[in-house]
C-alpha cells in the first residue's frame, strides 16, 4: 500500500539500528518520508533523505540535540516513532534490583517521554503531530516480560492516553502498538540452542508463527498515515491473537 503524503514529511525513530526501528525506517525511507534515525548503535547512512544520530534516549540533551539538527536539516518533523525498549530477562521482583527497575523504566517509559518532551512544542506550533509509542502485549497483560518491562510498558500506554487527550484538540495524535511475538535481535535468546523457546512461544501464539519486523512497520505506516486520522489514544495488538486467549 503506498501513502502518498509521507513523500512529504519527516518522521524520527528511536531504536532505529535493528528490528522494529530498523523496519520503520526502511518503511518509510521505501514511501518517500525523511527520516530521522536514533539509536545507540551505528546506523548506515546510505541514504539521502537519512539523517543519523547515535546516542541514548536516556539522555536529554542528546535528544534536543538530535531533534534541533534534524528539523533543521530536513525542514520540519512530522512523525515520532518511540520505539527503542530493552526487555528485562522476565525477572520477578525478587530477581529485580531498584537499579534494574530503574535502568527498564529509563529506557522503556522516560525514553519515550524525553523524545516527546523535545518534539511536542513543535508539533504544537504547526498543529499537527502523530505519535507511534511502542508498548507490548507486556503492556496489556502480565507474563509477556518481567516486573520491570511489564510495568513500563503499562505505564506507556498510559502515558499515551494521556497524551492524546490532553492535545487532540491542538492536531496531536497519539497511539500505541502492542508488539507480540517479534523475530527481532531483541528476542534472540529465544532462537539459541535448539530453538525451544521460540518454538513454544509460537505454539502457544494462535497464528503458530512469529511475525517480521516488517509486519510491524506496516502496521506504523498505517496507524501514523491520514487513513488512522480518527484513531486516538488507542492500543493496536499485532500478537498472533496472543491477547485473545
Amino acid at each position: 500500500m503506498q501513502f502518498e503524503e509521507f513523500a512529504h514529511q519527516t518522521v524520527l525513530i528511536t531504536g532505529a539500528a535493528s528490528g522494529i526501528g530498523a523496519a520503520q525506517c526502511q518503511a518509510f525511507l521505501d514511501q518517500g518520508a525523511s527520516v530521522i534515525a536514533i539509536d545507540q548503535q551505528p546506523m548506515p547512512k546510505a541514504h539521502a533523505q537519512l539523517l543519523t544520530f547515535e546516542g541514548s534516549v536516556t539522555d536529554m540533551a542528546f535528544i534536543q540535540a538530535s531533534v534541533t539538527e534534524g528539523v533543521a536539516h530536513f525542514g520540519g518533523l512530522d512523525m515520532v516513532c518511540n520505539t527503542a525498549g530493552q526487555l528485562d530477562g522476565y525477572a520477578n521482583a525478587v530477581a529485580t534490583s531498584v537499579t534494574d527497575w530503574e535502568r527498564s523504566l529509563d529506557v522503556n517509559l522516560t525514553g519515550q517521554f524525553r523524545v516527546i518532551k523535545a518534539t511536542l512544542d513543535h508539533f504544537l506550533a504547526q498543529h499537527h503531530g502523530v505519535y507511534v509509542n511502542m508498548s507490548s502485549v507486556a503492556g496489556t497483560v502480565a507474563g509477556g516480560g518481567g516486573m520491570a518491562y511489564t510495568a513500563a510498558k503499562h505505564a506507556v500506554i498510559g502515558m499515551t492516553k494521556q497524551l492524546d487527550l490532553d492535545y487532540a484538540s491542538q492536531g496531536i495524535r497519539a497511539n500505541c502498538l502492542a508488539p507480540g511475538a517479534i523475530n527481532t535481535p531483541m528476542n534472540a535468546a529465544d532462537f539459541e540452542g535448539d530453538g525451544h523457546m521460540a518454538a513454544w512461544v509460537a505454539s502457544e501464539t494462535p497464528a503458530k508463527r512469529w511475525a517480521t519486523a516488517a509486519e510491524v512497520a506496516d502496521l506504523t505506516l498505517f496507524i501514523a498515515s491520514r487513513h488512522a486520522d480518527y484513531m486516538h489514544g488507542t492500543v493496536l495488538p499485532i500478537d498472533g491473537g496472543w491477547l485473545e486467549k
